[in-house]
Parts: structure tokens; C-alpha cells; sequence
């Protein structure tokens, strides 16, 4: 039986999880801002508990992690996946409404994964879930500054796998297309109030129109990929990234394809500046 530390848990992704979870057998802390959300969903269950979290929260991060070893006496999975987006140019987005984001998508991140690591060591075992997106691994217009928070989750945790691989603790980037949740819905989604006139009928003024069409249009499955998520956690070497969707493996493809053929195109220019031995003599 494996111990999940869930966050999010109470909608979307980390519903589903939770779902897999204990439909395998597993243990589960479900982590929510309300937790009578994840018992109104789950009921009562002996391997499941409801804590409250907000992510922002350094000190709720600890007693939540505490509480999940007090109960179940180790956490083997932590699904880092509370999170939401942020549409508009990055033009257009106010300092508060970035800072906010980063709050939760990076900052809150970083402070469940402390509060969580020290049992993690501890055990000299573990697995890192960190939920980042297809937006993290290529730039979208309309979707920089929340690019920009999965773009870093994908940089820390590559430093993280480096550094917990000799402690046993495996860390995995998850790396979601469009799949057919709520996160395009309002209580997922933050609009950029302030739409600057010059913006429409660009990439990033259509995507505002893209968003609100696509909702709930997406190619994704999200009981497949949170079914996914359990062959994942089960595997003995998991992968430092699994991208997830159609959508998502054609645009890393796409994406690789466009970086090598442009280091190609600059390479004389990349490698002249190393320090020259003859131009030193």
C-alpha cells in the first residue's frame, strides 16, 4: 500500500488521482482549501483523510504533511497539483495578479515539498509528482506568465531529481496538453482584466477567444491520464518527464525539432566565444 499526499484534491486532477488512488488500495491525505469538499465527494474511508491546505500557507503545509505521518507513518507519493492559470498577454498582466500565481503555482510548490521532503528522507524512499503543463515546455501567447510558473517547476525539479537521487526519492515533471477538465472554467481560470486594444487579432488576443471556446472541447481524457498517474507512481525507474496527450507529445516533438535545427543555423557563433588559448599567447 502506498501513502499519497494529494493536493488539490478536491476538483480536477487531484480528484481523480485521489479516485485511482484508493480504488487500487493506497492510502490518501487529500489536501483542499475546504476539505468537506474531498469527504462530500469521497465519504468517509480508513484509508483516507481530508486535511485543509492552502499551498500559500508554510505553516498548514506542515501540519498537513505531520498529520499524513501521524496517521499513515510515511508518505511514498506527493502529487504537487494545486494550481491555476492565468490568460492575457504578458503585457497585460498586473504586478498583483503575477505574484498571486507565483504564490501558489511556484511558491506553494516549493513549501508543500519541504514540509513534505524531511519524511521523505527519512524513509530513504519517495516520489515526486510535480504537475507542470505542455505550457511549461513551450511558450504560448496569451499564456506567458502562467508559462512562465511551469517553466520554473520544470527547472527546480530537474535540480530536485539531482539532488534527492541519493536519498532514493524519484521526482517526475507531469506534463499535461488539453485535457477535458475545469481548468478553462472560471473557478480554474484567471482572465487578465485589462485587455489592451492593440492585442486583438493577435496570437495572444485570439487565445482569449480560443479559451473560452475550447473549454470542456479538449482532447484530453483526465480519468486516463489519472489512471496514468498509478502506472506512474507504480513504475521502479519512472521518467524524469511524461508528457501526457496527443496534443502534448506532437508539440515536444515540434518544439525539439525547432531548437536543434536553430542551434545548427548559430553554432559557429555559439561555440566562437569560448576563451581562445592563441589569442592569449
Amino acid at each position: 500500500m502506498k501513502v499519497w499526499f494529494i493536493t488539490g484534491a478536491s476538483r480536477g486532477f487531484g480528484a481523480l488521482m485521489t479516485k485511482e488512488a484508493l480504488a487500487a488500495g493506497d492510502a490518501v491525505v487529500a489536501t483542499a482549501r475546504n476539505p468537506k469538499n474531498v469527504t462530500d465527494k469521497f465519504g468517509d474511508r480508513p484509508n483516507l483523510v481530508a486535511v485543509a491546505l492552502d499551498v500559500t500557507d508554510e505553516g498548514q503545509a506542515k501540519e498537513a504533511a505531520a498529520k499524513a505521518v501521524e496517521r499513515f507513518g510515511r508518505i511514498d507519493v506527493l502529487a504537487n497539483n494545486a494550481g491555476y492559470g492565468l490568460l492575457g498577454a504578458v503585457e497585460e498582466a498586473t504586478a498583483e495578479e503575477v505574484e498571486r500565481l507565483y504564490a501558489t503555482n511556484v511558491f506553494g510548490l516549493l513549501k508543500v515539498t519541504r514540509a513534505v521532503l524531511p519524511y521523505m528522507r527519512r524513509q530513504r524512499s519517495g516520489h515526486i509528482l510535480n504537475f507542470s503543463s505542455i505550457g511549461g515546455y513551450f511558450g504560448y501567447p496569451g499564456w506567458g506568465v502562467y508559462g512562465s510558473t511551469k517553466f520554473a517547476i520544470e527547472g527546480l525539479s530537474e535540480s530536485l531529481a539531482a539532488e534527492l537521487e541519493p536519498f532514493g526519492i524519484k521526482v517526475t515533471i507531469v506534463e499535461p496538453g488539453f485535457f477535458r477538465t475545469d481548468f478553462l472554467a472560471d473557478n480554474s481560470l484567471a482572465v487578465s482584466p485589462a485587455s489592451i486594444p492593440d492585442y486583438i487579432g493577435t496570437p495572444a488576443g485570439n487565445m482569449r477567444d480560443f479559451a473560452a471556446d475550447a473549454n470542456h472541447a479538449q482532447p484530453g481524457d483526465p480519468a486516463r491520464l489519472a489512471a496514468g498517474i498509478i502506472t506512474l507512481a507504480n513504475a521502479a525507474n519512472p521518467p524524469l518527464r511524461m508528457p501526457f496527450g496527443s496534443d502534448t507529445v506532437a508539440k515536444i516533438e515540434e518544439q525539439n525539432a525547432s531548437v536543434a535545427k536553430e542551434l545548427a543555423e548559430w553554432r559557429e557563433l555559439a561555440v566562437s566565444t569560448d576563451f581562445q588559448a592563441d589569442a592569449a599567447a
